[in-house]
């Protein structure tokens, strides 16, 4: 296949160089905005009347048609291809003859596949975005049913202090909300539009690249030919973003794998989002929360190879830089399905309050709140600390909890104590009585999950 840029070279290429220097098979996924940025870039050359406005017609319409067969499945693209920009305008030519041959003025390549990158990811962006959203919703809608529901919280994986199960999954909502931020505050300078840099030198013609960069959608044009052939910087943001969002699945997976193992037995997931064992039939493993952790290391190299590859690139554009598609595809690919996969596995949890309590009252997680009632009835700080140290091991070698522990026993160690300690080292009442905003009430839960509930416009 004679190649589009024969010329000064013959354009024959040995079959394995061909085949080691195409990029078709993975920026083919960029077709549609390949087709559309085209059809923009002829619109502008004949409202500049660098080419005729007959002729922008017929590449408008001969675009059209290569979109509608390509996505009714009439045209399949050609591996044989070198890339999809070369592809488009190899068939525009064929379909509708010189004119299709005009396209190409004022633009390069380089600037043409930066341009088709940033749409491609712009909209991507808002995909991911959208399911960070629906995520979201499910973890509100949960967390609103157990604001009451007591369960451990913990520092050094140790049983600290009592909190809710919705006071647990908001701090992971959070996360998700600056989730959302950054990959909002990156598709601002991802929109921003490289077309008519050119190579990296900008072009004689009188182009208007202000009006392209508006019918695509863009805010404002790059200001430099040479960084807006050769800056990758948004695609690094977007990695960086899906990598902080990864670490946040993760962290969160980790937690679940816990939480359902049975040394804990908080939750019980779905039988569709878990799997068995080949040899141990009792087996109900948290394969999908497993592979979400594992799946976070697969994104941090993309983030890596991304980052390795652009370090010690001189401007403008080298062939290195095809490098950058695979690494972001993979990575936008790959959080895309993870965040389905946690949607349908957080919205059908079975959530186990009684072993959440259980849990609780064991790990002597109101030993600070009875030391606090101590204080409130006069005795300095660290006294109580130490008397309530010394009836948590009372406890403990008596097999009893601070709820169970006799009035009498507490009164040996203190004759401060009254009846009204075990309302003060109720767990709900722990929980209830932590009023600094933020905190694991009620109504502290409930204005978190309507300020995720704006933030995220749910």
């Amino acid at each position: 296949m004679a190649k589009m840029w024969a010329g000064r070279n013959s354009g024959e290429t040995d079959k394995l160089a061909d085949d080691f220097n195409s990029s078709i098979r993975f920026d083919s996924r960029m077709y549609q905005q390949d087709i559309k940025g085209s059809m923009a870039h002829a619109a502008m050359l004949s409202a500049q009347k660098i080419i005729s406005a007959e002729d922008a017609e017929k590449i408008i319409d001969g675009l059209q048609t290569i979109l509608d067969d390509l996505q009714s499945g009439a045209l399949v693209i050609d591996e044989n291809a070198e890339d999809i920009h070369m592809f488009v305008e190899e068939v525009l030519t064929a379909r509708i003859g010189d004119a299709g041959k005009k396209l190409h003025t004022a633009r390069s390549r380089n600037d043409q596949v930066a341009l088709d990158l940033r749409m491609y990811l712009r909209d991507e962006t808002q995909e991911i975005e959208t399911k960070i959203k629906e995520l979201l919703a499910v973890i509100l809608d949960l967390a609103g049913k157990h604001t009451e529901t007591i369960m451990p919280g913990y520092t050094h994986l140790q049983r600290a202090q009592p909190i809710t199960f919705a006071h647990h999954l908001m701090a992971y909502a959070m996360m998700l909300c600056r989730d959302l931020d950054r990959l909002a505050d990156g598709r601002k300078r991802m929109n921003i539009s490289p077309i008519g840099s050119c190579a990296l030198a900008g072009t004689t013609y009188d182009t208007d690249r202000y009006l392209e960069a508006e019918k695509l959608g863009f805010d404002d044009i790059t200001l430099n030919s040479l960084d807006g052939v050769s800056d990758r910087d948004f695609c690094v943001e977007l990695l960086s973003a899906i990598a902080i969002l990864m670490m946040h699945l993760s962290r969160f997976s980790e937690e679940i794998i816990l939480w359902s193992s049975w040394e804990f037995k908080f939750i019980e997931l779905s039988s569709e989002f878990t799997t068995g064992s080949s040899i141990m039939p009792q087996k109900k493993n948290s394969d999908m929360a497993e592979l979400v952790r594992g799946k976070s290391g697969r994104v941090y190299g993309d983030l890596m190879a991304l980052l390795t590859m652009l370090k010690g690139l001189p401007l403008a554009y080298n062939k290195d830089m095809q490098e950058d598609k695979e690494a972001i595809f993979d990575a936008v690919d790959t959080v895309k399905m993870c965040l389905d996969i946690f949607t349908g596995m957080i919205g059908s949890v079975q959530v186990l309050p009684e072993n959440m309590k259980k849990a609780a009252q064991g790990g002597f997680i109101n030993a600070t709140d009875l030391a606090d009632y101590l204080v409130r009835k006069g005795l300095p700080f660290r006294d109580a600390y130490k008397i309530s140290g010394q009836i948590v091991g009372d406890c403990i070698s008596r097999q009893l909890v601070l709820e169970t522990y006799p009035l009498e026993d507490y009164q040996k160690h203190s004759p401060l104590f009254e009846k009204d300690v075990y309302q003060a080292i109720d767990l709900l009442t722990c929980v209830e009585t932590r009023i600094s905003a933020g905190g694991p009430s009620k109504d502290s839960l409930q204005k978190q999950i309507a300020f995720v509930r704006e933030k995220a416009q749910l």
